[in-house]
């Protein structure tokens, strides 16, 4: 029986140190769907963003927002303040038996939420991409990651208030998604559309990514990291009925991103007459989305059709974001927040223990809790250190303004200094104008 349990202990650690894993892959996954969304003169930024947020996320979890989220009482408000991890498991604990016996290690379930915030951050990286000032979106990380992240988790996964009145999420729909969606919309609003986005007279000017096959292998990678991010969230895998309970949540979350495409470009088709590649992409990641909250009640099928609502949906809200005038270059609050409201209110259709009040308070609380609170520290970043580059650098490109290099230095006019070699110089022109002069 011993070797039984401790086998059980180790099987189960290591599936959800696994699961990590895939799921701290999408941090490369939104690298590359980001990247390829933006135009080519702002893609250094947005990869030195991404890479940044991942390294502060895991810092500031790892000193104070692991301890928020899972060491304060039972149906709180306010978390109680502490840092830093608390002890493993011992090898008593694990082989006492009975309900409270551990069945994996406390450093994996670190590991395995961690990543968890870092993708909440990921999501912000995106909406405000193209204008805005790295270091202000560092500053910005640290805050989200390490306080206003874990206290709506608290109140949810770590058994606080929300938990208590009847909230379920089983994934992430709104306490990952959703809350990273609530604090880039704050910090849009407040940054303001990019220019030349819109016109005076209520126009839309369109402003291409630079690179579709990027931006579509970023978005196979989350299609591929999101059977972590939901399979883990099972806990467990070494008994039966868990086992069977993963792989349902696999098949589901699969089936759920499919039908996203799907009826994205059913949508597109008929709306704007193309297969629209970028809605095709969204569509993917708006049904994953719209499963995550609940991947092992629905049958496949049920998947299929909510993930094809939420393909559908995301479509509806970039395009009505747009005509609100909310420049969102990656469309990640209609993919991660108004789809992720779907995917809570759809919990109830499927899990009998789900009521929709409960969904609704859940909704209405984490949404308020991380954009007012959110809006409030971009208001502070603001007035501390400024939040947008200058019209020049914007029009330049922020690779050079915060980063000092180019992504694609092919695409500029070198100028070198005394006629040796030397580092290629920004020659001013904007970026379609150094594409015409290197063709030409």
């Amino acid at each position: 029986m011993t070797d039984l349990v401790e086998l059980s202990y180790a099987l189960d650690t290591f599936y959800f140190l696994i699961c990590g894993v895939l799921v701290m892959w999408m941090a490369a996954g939104f690298s590359m769907l980001e990247a390829g969304l933006v135009r080519s003169k702002n893609t250094a930024e947005i990869l030195t963003k991404n890479i940044a947020l991942f390294a502060i996320a895991c810092t500031m979890y790892l000193l104070v927002g692991y301890y928020l989220m899972y060491s304060s009482s039972e149906g709180g408000v306010l978390p109680s303040l502490g840092f830093l991890l608390g002890g493993e498991n011992s090898a008593d604990a694990v082989l006492a038996g009975g309900d409270d016996a551990p069945y994996y290690s406390m450093r994996a379930d670190y590991f395995f939420q961690v990543v968890f915030v870092a993708t909440a951050m990921s999501i912000v990286s995106g909406a405000v991409a193209e204008r805005m000032k790295l270091w202000a979106f560092l500053a910005f990380a640290v805050v989200m990651t390490g306080v206003i992240y874990p206290v709506s988790g608290y109140w949810t996964w770590g058994g606080g208030w929300l938990s208590a009145a009847g909230f379920s999420d089983f994934a992430g729909s709104g306490i990952v998604h959703m809350a990273g969606a609530a604090a880039a919309l704050a910090g849009v609003l407040i940054l303001g559309p990019r220019k030349g986005k819109y016109g005076k007279d209520g126009s839309i000017y369109a402003i291409p990514g630079a690179n579709m096959p990027l931006a579509t292998l970023g978005t196979f990678i989350l299609w591929m990291g999101w059977f972590g991010f939901n399979g883990g969230s099972e806990l467990k895998v070494s008994d039966v009925d868990s086992a069977n309970n993963v792989a349902q949540v696999l098949v589901n979350t699969n089936a759920a991103a499919a039908g996203g495409v799907i009826a994205a470009l059913i949508i597109a088709k008929l709306w704007f007459r193309k297969a629209d590649l970028t809605m095709a992409l969204n569509g993917a990641l708006a049904g994953l989305v719209a499963i995550t909250a609940e991947p092992l009640a629905p049958s496949a099928l049920g998947a299929t059709l909510i993930g094809g609502l939420g393909g559908a949906i995301v479509v509806v809200a970039i395009v009505g974001l747009d005509k609100l005038k909310i420049d969102d270059p990656v469309g990640a609050i209609s993919v991660h927040g108004v789809v992720g409201i779907w995917g809570l209110l759809a919990v109830p259709l499927t899990n009998g223990d789900a009521t929709f009040g409960a969904q609704i308070l859940g909704i209405i609380g984490i949404f308020v809790w991380v954009f007012l609170a959110s809006l409030a520290v971009w208001l502070i970043i603001k007035a501390a250190m400024g939040l947008r580059v200058s019209e020049e650098e914007e029009y330049e490109g922020v690779d050079l303004a915060e980063c000092g290099l180019e992504a694609y230095p092919e695409f500029t006019v070198a100028k070198v200094r005394g006629g040796g070699s030397g580092r290629p110089q920004n020659d001013g022109l904007s970026q379609s104008a150094r594409l015409s002069t290197r063709t030409e």
